[in-house]
């Protein structure tokens, strides 16, 4: 009866491994002894069972968690099942809704015309997915004003070429987005941003043509980038510009921005200046009296110095521009009025019809500058060897400008109106034709060889 009841409760599968189990012990059984069974096999028996008891408390130490929640998830394994089944049951059900309404919103949007909420929609995922264009259409405002101020603080002319070459490129760049999108408030707002970098970098180009000791590459180089950045410069006819020598105002800004350095430079002598100003209020307060004057030595010391920058400054202004300017005119400059000049002697009448170019009356300027300053304070230098030297000097820059067309000799006749100093002005006018001849025929003697 309790065999039967065993089989009943015992699965098949475990049933089967126990016989298998039994069969093979009882095959041991029948190997051994009787003494042997009588002896050891309750020994071994014993040992076995409590080797399987401490295997199973070990297991139940260590699994008993597991076997807990098994045990939770068994007895709700009943209640699952059937709500498992429901909900798909239900979820069946609902299908064919769902497939009617997903129809419904097909129809209904198909056409983003007729759905302003549908058009805002994909205009939205539209900029999402272009956000990374965007952002590099924003940043170049921010890159062209670094390349401006980085090409300004740059000292080097390579450097500076460089920069200012790929703050041009990044300006034609924006300039083209323009011309593509001319209706984006975008574009329009990247392009006024564009345009106050270029202002400031016309600025600092403009500020370059004040440097001191400009040289001929340095100044064509940066006429050259004006041209690129402010193109209405060279169209724009300044006040004085002729109408055909395609300088524009550039020529114009070109000489006044030389003429602030010439001004800043000559004012560095204003110590030696305050002196000569010392010996004016002397020879003034002391006119029309006996005692004998100073020999006026701090201002012959300024006029020498004076009448040295101003040779050397304006003999390079007038060839720089030239070599800038006039060297790309197809047609000839007019005469310089009042000074005398290669083409002073063949006047046209295209040159009473327009406007001279700027270099024409700059150097009347310049002559006038250098005038006044002679007026003022060449009557503080009594000795007359000291005015003749101050003379013969202004007689060789004179001559120096003349070589580019601007010889002012004959200007400088009219520098005071006292009787002592036109007579040494005669005499060192004589001496120097003679020296300019007699250097004139030993060159011609020279060339003859």
């Amino acid at each position: 009866m309790a065999d039967s009841l065993l089989e009943l409760l015992v699965p098949p599968e475990l049933s089967q491994s126990s016989d298998a189990v039994k069969s093979s012990y009882l095959n041991r059984l029948s190997t051994l002894s009787l003494q042997t069974l009588q002896t050891t096999e309750l020994q071994s028996l014993a040992q076995s069972s409590h080797s399987t008891l401490l295997s199973l408390q070990a297991l139940s130490n260590r699994s008993h968690r597991a076997f807990v929640t098994s045990s939770d998830n068994l007895s709700t394994l009943r209640t699952s099942i059937p709500k498992l089944t429901k909900e798909a049951q239900e979820l069946r059900d609902a299908i064919p809704k769902l497939d009617q309404e997903t129809v419904s919103f097909s129809t209904k949007y198909s056409k983003v015309t007729d759905n302003a909420a549908l058009g805002r929609r994909k205009k939205a995922m539209q900029l999402a997915r272009n956000v990374d264009r965007l952002s590099d259409i924003l940043e170049l405002p921010t890159l062209l004003s670094t390349a401006v101020s980085a090409a300004s603080a740059n000292s080097g002319a390579g450097a500076a070429s460089t920069t200012y070459s790929s703050a041009l490129d990044l300006h034609a760049h924006i300039k083209r987005l323009q011309t593509l999108y001319p209706e984006s408030p975008l574009i329009q707002d990247v392009a006024s941003q564009a345009e106050d970098a270029m202002k400031e970098m016309t600025t600092n180009l403009i500020a370059g043509l004040r440097a001191q000791n400009l040289r001929l590459a340095a100044g064509m180089r940066t006429v050259g980038w004006l041209r690129r950045v402010a193109p209405d410069l060279e169209t724009l006819q300044a006040d004085g510009a002729a109408s055909g020598s395609g300088e524009g105002a550039l020529g114009a800004i070109f000489l006044i921005c030389r003429l602030s350095n010439l001004v800043l430079t000559l004012e560095a002598l204003d110590p030696l200046r305050e002196l000569a100003d010392q010996e004016t209020q002397r020879r003034t307060s002391n006119k029309g009296k006996s005692d004998n004057l100073a020999s006026g030595q701090q201002t012959d010391r300024y006029l020498k110095r004076y009448i040295e920058i101003f040779r050397e400054q304006s003999f390079a202004i007038v060839s720089l521009y030239k070599n800038i300017f006039v060297s790309e005119q197809s047609e000839p400059e007019p005469a310089i009025p009042g000074l005398k000049g290669p083409d002073a002697s063949t006047p046209t009448h295209d040159s009473f019809q327009r406007l001279p170019s700027a270099l024409a009356t700059f150097p009347m300027h310049l002559v006038q500058l250098l005038t006044d300053t002679m007026r003022t304070y060449l009557p503080n230098v009594r000795d007359r060897s000291s005015r003749e030297s101050l003379l013969t000097q202004l007689l060789y820059c004179a001559a120096s400008l003349g070589r580019l067309g601007g010889d002012f000799g004959m200007v400088l006749t009219e520098l005071s109106g006292e009787e002592d100093i036109e007579c040494e002005w005669e005499e060192v006018m004589r001496k120097h034709r003679a020296l300019a001849g007699r250097l004139e025929q030993l060159t011609s003697r020279v060339a003859a060889h």
